[in-house]
């Protein structure tokens, strides 16, 4: 009987080698579960500081004392602690990076959307009660980013107001430097229109926020709707408002 002569070479170890994972972060990141998680935190993120940047930019209401000394508070949180201001930067430096990976992750989503287009971000409820937010969001995270950046620009960095006798930032004077700039009727519609952009898009966002969190039961889709519809109405009306009223002669 002929004996069978194995020909086979010599096995390396390349074969054995296990292929060298990602850590568990990035690679989750990768998914688009995962990125719809790094978009429903870093809304949820936004969120919070769109709402508490309304609510004390209110204090305009109680006079150039009130809102001058709410934007020294925050120059001075965690003094001594830390040297001043260097906390509010640091939220600043934190909120940067919360916009840049929901950008990230919403680009990310985008295109394994159009690479696997028989499976849809929405289901067809969801696509039907947010309808034109969801097709408007490219368009109104494109506004949104260049109004923070004006906005910046104007009330931060004071390059674009035209505040003081002189022309110039000064600096310390929030309510001067709001009034001054929102006194400009371009302006003040620049922010109304911004604002309501930014209404738009927030509604479309909180809605979906529960549904990339696994919170999406139809028994409470209509509760997902009112916060939705709530959160953006209210952020819409309170930073409206301000632009409104220096115009009207109400502050000023």
């Amino acid at each position: 009987m002929a004996q069978t002569v194995n020909t086979r070479g010599p096995v390396t170890g390349t074969a054995n080698r296990s292929r060298k994972r990602k850590p568990f972060l990035l690679d989750l990141y990768s998914t688009a579960l995962g990125k719809k998680y790094v978009m429903a935190i870093t809304g949820i993120a936004m969120i919070g500081f769109i709402i508490a940047h309304m609510i004390g930019n209110l204090k305009m209401y109680l006079g150039a004392e009130d809102i001058n000394h709410y934007g020294e508070f925050l120059r001075e949180l965690f003094v001594p602690l830390l040297p001043r201001t260097i906390f509010l930067w640091l939220l600043r430096g934190g909120l940067i990076v919360a916009v840049l990976l929901h950008i990230h992750a919403a680009y990310g989503l985008t295109v394994i959307n159009h690479q696997a287009r028989s499976v849809k971000y929405q289901s067809a409820r969801d696509y039907q009660v947010a309808n034109f937010a969801s097709r408007t969001m490219r368009w109104t995270g494109i506004i949104i980013t260049l109004f923070v950046l004006w906005h910046l620009a104007d009330l931060t960095w004071g390059t674009v107001n035209a505040a003081g006798t002189d022309g110039t930032f000064v600096r310390g004077d929030a309510y001067g430097n709001i009034v001054r700039s929102f006194d400009r009727p371009p302006v003040a519609i620049l922010y109304i229109v911004a604002n309501i952009a930014l209404g738009i898009h927030l509604f479309h966002g909180v809605w979906s926020l529960f549904q990339s969190l696994g919170w999406n039961n139809p028994r409470f889709n209509k509760w997902r709707r009112h916060i939705a519809t709530g959160i953006a109405t209210i952020v819409v009306v309170g930073n409206v408002s301000f632009p409104i009223a220096v115009l009207a002669g109400v502050v000023g």
